[in-house]
């Protein structure tokens, strides 16, 4: 028995449901990516499968919508994979396991992916039907949007004729959004050597943190467990020089603030670590008392199981250490012109270590380009200090609002009509793949508009349902509109 069963719209549940069962986190959407052309293949409809999984599906105007010029629909078919310390999964073979409770949909353990498989379901459900009026569509579905929004960016634009794009990957009904910022993934490489020492090994755990998505919570002053984690490292360093890195992990996505990071060190003078890390725990939850309350810093012995696997070596490890507790988080700066709107920030989301290198991802946004050039020069400057280089991808423009959008007026005007309330207009620091279709389809009018979502990317993700069904009511009416 479904576990949707029963929730309406039907067909956008059904979907939604189907969408669930079939691992797609970022970077394996092949499996997705065929599903969707197999539903093409299977409702008469041309499609289009690029080389990065990439898919364009097609659709005739119906029911007086014929002549009308095409609609662009898009929304993302990769998630952001999260889970709890204790759930058992494997994200590459197995499904979501989802509930509802209160009429609130999640999942077992782990993230829901609603963002952004509503727009999924919504666009199939679309694509099926045969008794809703609506333009000629260009559904498009894109990958790997969570890790730099790849899929966007290596898709051929040349294939829509569209010039009004309605983007489903907005976490606020109600709310419209017409600009965002532009970003890119920063990663940094420092090479070590590594070299015997004395000691026993432990294990220093940094866990409990609420996280988030990097570019929507970043301005709620939520501690990152790598930042914690490497000044943490830092402060042993001083009081016990024999600490050695054996590595450091922590995070699985670099758009999200990690939750959860840990160290495996060698040292001499396990009761000084101890003590320390007590007075360092204290502080530290202090400072973040009100934002991560439930945060623990912990100290372990651990049983190396591999001898042959030495630390870093003594130099290397002092100025890996000293260069990852300068490592950058938060805000850099707020805009002038809209109130309460971040404009440039940077966050830390993956950390971990190979054989020779310690390895940092990072998302760096901005709605000014010389800050995010700016932010990029930063990160360098301390690799370098170290010894460390950096490479940059799944660079994205900003999105720039429109002063005359046609799209921003019906979709606000609808919204009031069906509501008796007005629609709130506003611009975001998350990136949003608008940007990249904006730069690309010349005379582009674009809005993001989604249903209610709450703590996405992490294990918390919930969707709300009636938020789904009024969302889709809504969308409805928009494509009557522009018939």
């Amino acid at each position: 028995m479904a576990v949707l069963s029963g929730l309406k719209p039907e067909s956008v549940f059904k979907y939604f449901e189907e969408i669930c069962g079939i691992p797609h986190g970022s970077g394996d959407t092949k499996r997705i990516s065929d599903y969707l052309v197999d539903f093409a293949l299977d409702h008469g409809l041309i499609n289009i499968q690029d080389d990065s999984n990439n898919v364009i599906i097609y659709k005739e105007g119906q029911l007086g919508g014929e002549e009308s010029e095409p609609i662009i629909l898009q929304g993302h078919m990769d998630m952001v994979c999260e889970k709890t310390a204790d759930t058992i999964i494997d994200f590459h073979t197995e499904g979501l396991r989802l509930k509802v409770e209160n009429n609130i949909i999640s999942a077992v353990g782990t993230t829901l992916g609603g963002d952004d498989g509503i727009a999924v379901a919504y666009m199939l459900a679309l694509l099926e039907s045969s008794d809703i009026p609506h333009p000629p569509l260009e559904c498009v579905f894109t990958v790997d949007e969570e890790i730099g929004m790849l899929g966007a960016a290596a898709l051929d634009m040349s294939y829509l004729r569209g010039r009004k794009l309605l983007n489903i990957d907005s976490e606020d009904e109600g709310y419209l959004l017409v600009s965002c910022a532009g970003g890119a993934t920063v990663t940094i490489h420092f090479p070590f050597t590594r070299r015997g020492a004395q000691g026993k090994a432990y294990k220093i755990n940094v866990c409990g943190l609420l996280g988030g998505h990097s570019g929507i919570e970043i301005d709620k002053g939520r501690a990152n467990a790598d930042i914690i984690l490497c000044k943490v490292l830092k402060e042993l360093l001083f009081s016990d020089d024999s600490l050695r890195i054996l590595s450091v992990k922590g995070g699985l996505k670099d758009n999200a603030i990690p939750v959860q990071a840990e160290a495996e060190i060698v040292s001499k003078n396990f009761d000084i670590l101890s003590d320390n890390l007590k007075q360092l725990e204290k502080q530290i939850k202090s400072e973040f008392s009100e934002t991560d309350p439930d945060i623990s810093i912990t100290i372990e012995e651990t049983v190396r199981e591999d001898f042959s696997i030495y630390p870093v070596d003594e130099a290397d490890n002092l100025s890996i250490i000293m260069a990852l507790s300068s490592m950058p988080f938060g805000i850099k700066a707020m805009s002038r012109d809209i109130e309460g709107l971040v404009q440039t920030s940077q966050n830390l989301g993956i950390l971990y270590t190979t054989d020779n290198e310690i390895i940092l991802s990072y998302s760096v946004r901005s709605s000014v380009a010389a800050e995010k050039k700016e932010m990029i020069t930063e990160l360098e400057t301390i690799a370098r200090s170290a010894g460390g280089y950096i490479e940059v991808s799944g660079d994205y423009p900003a999105w720039e609002y429109k002063s005359d959008s046609q799209l921003r007026d019906i979709m606000t005007e609808t919204f009031e009509e069906m509501y008796n309330k007005p629609m709130i207009v506003q611009a975001i620091h998350a990136g949003v793949e608008c940007g990249l279709f904006a730069g690309a389809l010349d005379g582009l009018d674009a809005v993001s508009f989604g249903p209610d979502m709450l703590d996405i990317h992490t294990p918390k993700e919930r969707m709300d349902v009636a938020s789904v069904s009024r969302t889709w009511e809504y969308l409805l009416k928009v494509l009557e509109k522009l018939l």
